[in-house]
């Protein structure tokens, strides 16, 4: 019954929407492959994936380096251990619209906590949501602090599987730290690294909630993700036909990165 309600008739029937004009209000009109061809000639929409991907391309790599960076702190035998996994995963368990918020006002250009800091080191403030040039990196950067304790979760469950055996061993070959690292713990850790490459990918297409509440898809559209565009054609122009027809097409691009990723990164561990 949940399949039925939640998943097979919303899909079929954004489906039957593809081939009409709709706002909801008066009848569906039967168009064709108008909102198809309307699709392929929309820079705007398109846009929009650009700008996607370029949060995509600082997100997961950062969300990666910083996520391996505390589970390898985390994975060692420290002080209060407990309560530090307790405190970096606090952030993913706080709604996002808290998140956004408190970002929002930490990144305002007068009176932002971050430009204050700034400001007293002799640094000059930065413009992080009013530029075309650091909105989107700004956006990149909260929501790693928002995810990534779900990223260090996972790299520690990693972490604690690779066998010991194999460290005492490169010890005892003289191989230092990083070489440690390079040659035994990445490669363990393959299946975890496509798991977090996955599932940020994913999620940071499915980037909605921080643009339109802390810019709005501005300034100049430079913040304009992808679902926020599908959003805004569906609920602010009420074009639920051309809205649908947009979510297939950018679902049909998600499910062909995620299996470009999976063919390049995964790899067997012998």
């Amino acid at each position: 019954i949940y399949f039925l309600v939640f998943v097979a008739y919303p899909l079929t029937f954004s489906f039957i929407l593809i081939f009409h004009r709709w706002n909801i209000v008066t009848p569906m009109e039967f168009i064709g492959l108008k909102n198809f061809i309307r699709l392929f000639r929309d820079e705007t929409f398109f846009k929009s994936i650009i700008n996607t991907l370029i949060f995509l391309s600082i997100h997961i790599p950062l969300q990666i380096a910083v996520a391996l960076f505390f589970a390898q702190l985390l994975n060692k035998k420290i002080k209060l251990r407990g309560l530090f996994r307790s405190i970096y995963f606090l952030p993913v368990v706080v709604s996002g619209v808290v998140v956004t918020v408190l970002w929002q006002q930490m990144y305002a250009y007068e009176t932002g906590l971050i430009n204050q800091i700034l400001l007293k080191f002799g640094f000059k403030k930065i413009p992080w949501l009013v530029s075309p040039k650091f909105a989107m990196p700004s956006i990149a950067i909260m929501a790693t602090w928002k995810n990534v304790g779900l990223y260090i979760v996972l790299f520690l469950a990693g972490l604690q599987n690779i066998p010991r055996e194999l460290y005492e061993v490169a010890e005892i070959d003289g191989a230092s730290s990083f070489q440690k690292f390079l040659k035994i713990t990445l490669p363990m850790l393959n299946p975890t690294i496509v798991l977090v490459v996955v599932l940020s990918t994913i999620g940071g297409f499915s980037l909605f909630i921080e643009p339109y509440i802390m810019t709005g898809g501005g300034p100049m559209d430079s913040t304009l993700s992808a679902m926020l565009y599908i959003y805004n054609q569906a609920f602010y122009f009420n074009h639920m036909g051309y809205a649908a027809t947009l979510g297939f097409f950018f679902a049909t691009i998600i499910f062909l990165v995620v299996i470009l990723q999976r063919k390049f990164i995964e790899r067997d561990v012998y």
